[in-house]
């Protein structure tokens, strides 16, 4: 009989396999299956985003409590992904490690990442859409919509040296966080593991591509159809500047720094095993 208290999680090592197994399904996926679930995946990120601007914008917190509490609820994107199922193009970066154990082919590689981060940014941009036309950032005597503004006005304007190592630093976190989950058994165990990685990068500022595809898009609707101060600083180009460099960011951040590691680390292991056999 299994014990009810103790340590009953997947190892690191079976991680790895658990890991690599779900990039073959992942990769294979029918292309109208791999739209939709990254639709939801873009849409569940901005929902994420959504909840942590409301936190931010209240201007009697602390910088500290403010970033610690707006990176907790954030995290609410990524359990979305995780529990209810979808497919999340920052997370989908570990498929390196299946095609690094041969399991599947740099095409599919290159075919999941390109529809999955195109219908992910359907699914942020069409939520901004709603969110927007709902009135949410009037909320708060319009505290929302001028926190909003902050941070499209801030993104559209760092510098691509600055965009490229903060997406490098934020899917590092990220793709650590998808990584444990696959080590929990039950709906908690893969929640707790997912808000301190993801709470970390949003307290420290990280650039998440997907979440920009969602906080840019509500700085335009602002610009173009309100009245608010400060909008002169987000555009298009500021845009598509950030996007590029963070997109880059998230895929060095996560195929080198956490698949390919552990690739090395497992896979590697893995191979001598069964040279052995």
């Amino acid at each position: 009989m299994k014990e009810i208290f103790g340590f009953d999680a997947f190892s690191p090592a079976e991680i790895a396999e658990r890991v690599e197994n779900l990039g073959v399904v992942k990769a294979r996926l029918p292309i109208i299956s791999m739209i939709m679930l990254g639709i939801l995946a873009g849409a569940f990120i901005g929902l994420g985003a959504m909840y942590s601007v409301v936190i931010t914008s209240d201007h009697l917190l602390s910088f500290g409590i403010s970033r610690l509490l707006g990176g907790l609820v954030f995290s609410l994107g990524l359990v979305l992904v995780v529990v209810a199922g979808a497919e999340l193009f920052t997370g989908n970066i570990l498929l390196v490690m299946a095609w690094t154990d041969g399991k599947i082919s740099f095409n599919e590689v290159l075919k999941n990442w390109v529809v999955v981060c195109i219908s992910n940014f359907i699914g942020a941009f069409g939520l901004a859409l709603i969110v927007y036309l709902s009135r949410h950032p009037l909320l708060n005597d319009s505290s929302v919509a001028e926190q909003y503004i902050k941070l499209a006005s801030t993104k559209c304007n760092i510098s691509f040296q600055q965009a490229f190592f903060s997406g490098l630093m934020c899917n590092v976190l990220v793709c650590l966080a998808v990584w444990m989950a696959q080590a929990g058994r039950s709906v908690m165990d893969k929640i707790i593991v997912i808000l301190f990685p993801v709470s970390a990068f949003v307290a420290a500022g990280f650039e998440h591509s997907i979440a920009n595809m969602y906080i840019i898009p509500m700085g335009l609707f602002l610009k173009y159809f309100e009245s608010f101060p400060g909008t002169e600083l987000i555009s298009w180009t500021g845009f598509f500047s950030n996007l590029c460099p963070v997109i880059l960011g998230n895929l060095i951040g996560g195929s080198l720094f956490v698949a390919l590691i552990y690739h090395i680390i497992y896979g590697r292991q893995k191979t001598k095993l069964n040279d052995t056999k």
